[in-house]
């Protein structure tokens, strides 16, 4: 009956995402403002600040129309951050998540940052819930297809508008990957190691842990854009290119800080 569920469950992500996207806002484009720093080992050294190029041009950020859905879990997912790390603020919406998430990069170690998202999601997430998903949905093609189609619904709050493209997998086609044109939270925080730290490399652990589904989230910090492919296994930690990138000339960390992915 609860496999049943899920099935009836699939309908209902494909109407709600076909609304969805029928009430995504416009974002505004101008020029680009993410000039990079000169690269810097990854292993803990400094940015010279003598080295950062100008920027060529400036970009504003996206509009973001938050319903009261996406308030809500904005403002839920930034207590449990706060919480975890034990760092509180006072702003609201999703700037209460930037800082919160600021805040963390500024006072602990990569390591830390990364256990302290973990931490926040296992806070927001009830494991007995988590364990039925992944005993009902073990990894298969319709698993994958359909935590990328979850994704591109219920999450847009985090992420900004995004959708479900198709790649090659096993020697078959499959809609398994989340292509996010211009990644949110990337967007506001207009940090590498913040990404990194925050986001991608906590994200893939909490899934593949939680849910035993393999994430490889690739973000490209020349657009801003990322694809989530889901039942890709991620590089090793030292072999993963965004691991090699300098952060932005205009990185909102108010420290001078390493690469600050390592």
């Amino acid at each position: 009956m609860e496999a049943s569920h899920f099935l009836q469950s699939t309908s209902l992500v494909t109407t709600l995402s076909h609304q969805r996207h029928m009430h995504v806002p416009k974002q505004r484009h101008s020029s680009i403002v993410s000039v990079l720093t000169t690269p810097a080992d990854i292993l803990h050294i400094e940015v010279d600040k003598r080295s950062i190029r100008p920027a060529d041009a400036e970009e504003k950020r996206g509009a973001y129309n938050d319903n009261w859905f996406d308030k809500l879990a904005i403002d839920y997912l930034s207590q449990n951050v706060q919480a975890a790390s034990g760092l509180r603020n006072s702003k609201r919406g999703f700037k209460s998540l930037v800082e919160a998430a600021s805040a963390a990069s500024r006072n602990f170690s990569p390591e830390k940052q990364r256990e302290i998202v973990i931490q926040a999601l296992q806070s927001a997430f009830p494991r007995p819930i988590l364990s039925l998903i992944k005993a009902l949905l073990p990894e298969s093609k319709f698993a994958r297809e359909y935590f990328a189609a979850f994704t591109t619904i219920f999450f847009v709050w985090l992420v900004g508008p995004c959708e479900v493209r198709e790649s090659e997998f096993n020697g078959s086609k499959e809609k398994n990957v989340v292509h996010i044109p211009k990644c949110r939270f990337l967007d506001e925080t207009n940090c590498v190691g913040m990404c990194i730290n925050m986001c991608k490399m906590p994200s893939q652990s909490f899934i593949k842990d939680s849910l035993g589904m393999p994430l490889n989230m690739v973000p490209n910090f020349d657009d801003m854009s990322c694809q989530m492919i889901f039942g890709e296994e991620p590089p090793e930690l030292l072999n993963d290119p965004a691991l090699k990138q300098p952060c932005f000339k205009l990185c909102k960390v108010k420290r001078r800080h390493t690469n600050c992915s390592s």
